[in-house]
């Protein structure tokens, strides 16, 4: 009977426009395979994506706030892909200029080049202004931002991160926050007593390329509802899995749950892989407080560069733009987004929908 109040609630201050309503967009996996590398390189020595984003550049920004998982170290030359990745710096640079606001660290990729590489990404989003929440140059350092705390219109927004490991890579120099309930438990407490109105979790977390969540998250899903966080963002496993709106009894409020977002954008070639979805959580404030969360999700399809066209690159597609798909990739295209809308259709709540 309480959840049934919640959304009868939430519905009428919906209709009656009450409140501020602040838009917060997540997106997956940001990848950098070799292909995607070789695709970007131009005659001058530059990498240019401006082509990659730019069909979904007005969902980014013109959001209230952006956050993708960054899944790749800026470690410098040579770069690479799978297994050990290292990205060209203009990568970040481009999602900087995309509308992303803030890069999530916290991955199994973030040591592919050891702290040495750690460090340099660190030092590289410092150099173009962009925030970054999962790893820090040290303990100090990361004692200063966490817990990482963002005024959006007003509304007072905690974001954390944690990584389940880094494939066996140790920090030598610099801190990756690993997923550690108690220290889970003490950052939430932390934001809390710091002014934060909304607590966010993001998540590497999961079993790779299987697309229903595993024990091990619904079990942390259990405990961070319980601990009283409002969103719950989940990545790692390079496939979508279920999003729920779980309703928190113990604090009376509803608590958006995304198991995986999937890829944002690689080069995987297996079908659940060659995309991923955009959650857009949208925030309902009335006097200073979130009276409600909302949200529905955008998938994406990977496009990949036509063989023997030069300058082609890789391009994020959304589902609602199926003409701008090269027809050697529409079957593909479609094959994805019939089974990834199945998937979500069956196992989504009935609250969370596709967006146009």
């Amino acid at each position: 009977m309480t959840q049934i109040f919640s959304v009868l609630l939430f519905s009428l201050m919906q209709m009656l426009g009450v409140g501020e309503r602040v838009e917060i967009v997540f997106a997956g996996d940001a990848m950098q395979h070799s292909p995607q590398i070789a695709a970007a390189l131009r005659d001058d020595g530059t990498y240019d994506y401006s082509q990659c984003f730019e069909l979904i550049e007005d969902d980014i920004r013109g959001a209230d706030f952006a956050v993708v998982n960054l899944e790749v170290p800026l470690g410098g030359k040579p770069y690479s892909g799978y297994p050990v990745f290292s990205a060209p710096d203009d990568y970040a640079r481009q999602l900087k200029a995309s509308g992303f606001d803030l890069l999530i660290t916290a991955n199994n990729h973030c040591l592919d080049r050891g702290s040495k590489g750690l460090l340099r990404t660190l030092a590289v989003l410092d150099s173009i202004d962009m925030a970054s929440i999962g790893t820090y140059v040290s303990q100090e350092r990361r004692d200063e931002i966490v817990p990482y705390i963002v005024n959006v219109k007003g509304c007072k927004i905690a974001m954390l991160a944690y990584t389940y490991g880094t494939n066996g890579f140790k920090a030598i120099n610099g801190v990756v926050d690993m997923i550690d309930r108690a220290i889970i438990k003490k950052d939430i407490s932390e934001a809390r007593e710091n002014g934060a109105q909304v607590v966010c979790v993001n998540l590497h977390w999961g079993t790779e390329y299987m697309r229903l969540p595993d024990k091990a998250q619904r079990s942390l899903t259990d405990f961070l509802v319980d601990e009283g966080v409002d969103l719950i963002i989940g990545g790692h496993p390079h496939v979508v899995q279920p999003m729920e709106m779980r309703y928190s009894y113990r604090h009376e409020k509803d608590v958006l749950v995304v198991y995986s977002l999937g890829n944002f954008i690689s080069n995987q070639n297996d079908i659940d892989g060659r995309g991923g979805a955009v959650v857009k959580a949208e925030l309902i404030l009335n006097d200073g407080e979130v009276a409600g969360i909302r949200a529905g999700y955008k998938l994406l399809f990977c496009q990949k560069p036509k063989k023997g066209v030069a300058g082609d690159n890789y391009r994020l597609i959304p589902g609602s733009c199926r003409d701008s798909v090269r027809a050697d990739s529409q079957a593909t295209f479609d094959e994805f987004m019939e089974r990834t809308r199945s998937l979500l259709t069956t196992h989504n709540s009935d609250d969370i929908k596709e967006l146009k």
